[in-house]
């Protein structure tokens, strides 16, 4: 895989210049571009072009326009060198760093096999949607997921082809891991968010299986590249998968 080449496909296609998704619309400004929520309860700056000159004036613009939360995702290519102090300086905290990594699916060894007596299936009701919401309070904490992932997944439900797919794995009737699937049209890239396995799951499995199904749903669609943002905790399941690190990417947020 050329990194580099990917590299610039990434930034110009899924940073400069994203697809809107359920919930939220795009706006590009000449040194910025950010996603914002539809309903104004959040805004994440996704790109930026600012100079030592100029960042703080922007990123000060961007505070003072933001009408809910705010979230700057700075990424380690990003210039200028000191715009984490910058954003830190201008009272925005960052959450922990984590690594963008990206396949070439037709690389991937696929499928990948479910764990004895675990099923995956794509979520296709509200029931299911409550269900993906509960694994993921149980594995990253009570209300850590914005309320925009659920009405996100909802709004694709009766869309065809859906922008997003939600994936719950289930032993039984226990619900033991979930993640989704974003489908980014007329870009070379599908993206993995919020992949996680209950504790007592762990280690047989679950998380690859999830990522294979997942994978699947995208190569069907046509997308040539799988990208995801991996905490330390993934990031050895995904490499030995076949992903690769593209860069490292620090939310900062207030």
């Amino acid at each position: 895989m050329d990194l580099p080449a990917v590299l610039t496909a990434f930034d110009e296609q899924m940073r400069r210049r994203p697809v809107p998704g359920p919930g939220m619309r795009i706006e590009v400004d000449e040194r910025v571009t950010r996603t914002v929520g539809t309903d104004g309860s959040w805004s994440t700056v996704v790109w930026s072009s600012v100079t030592e000159g100029d960042a703080d004036e922007v990123i000060a613009a961007e505070i003072a326009r933001a009408t809910g939360s705010l979230e700057w995702k700075l990424y380690s290519h990003d210039r200028p060198a000191d715009l984490s102090d910058r954003l830190k300086a201008a009272g925005l905290r960052p959450d922990p760093v984590e690594t963008v990594l990206v396949a070439d699916i037709a690389e991937l060894d696929l499928p990948v096999a479910e764990p004895d007596g675990v099923r995956l299936a794509v979520v296709e009701d509200e029931e299911a949607v409550a269900t993906m919401l509960q694994v993921h309070d149980d594995v990253f904490g009570p209300g850590t997921t914005h309320p925009s992932v659920a009405e996100a997944v909802r709004t694709a439900l009766p869309l065809r082809p859906r922008p997003i797919e939600a994936v719950v794995a289930r032993a039984g009737d226990i619900a033991v891991s979930a993640g989704r699937v974003e489908f980014h049209e007329g870009t070379d890239f599908a993206s993995l968010w919020g992949g996680g396995t209950l504790p007592g799951w762990r280690g047989r499995g679950v998380f690859r299986a999830l990522v294979g199904h997942r994978a699947l749903l995208a190569r069907d669609r046509g997308f040539r590249y799988l990208q995801v943002d991996a905490l330390p905790t993934s990031r050895p399941i995904l490499e030995r998968m076949g992903f690769h690190p593209l860069a490292e990417t620090t939310p900062w947020v207030i």
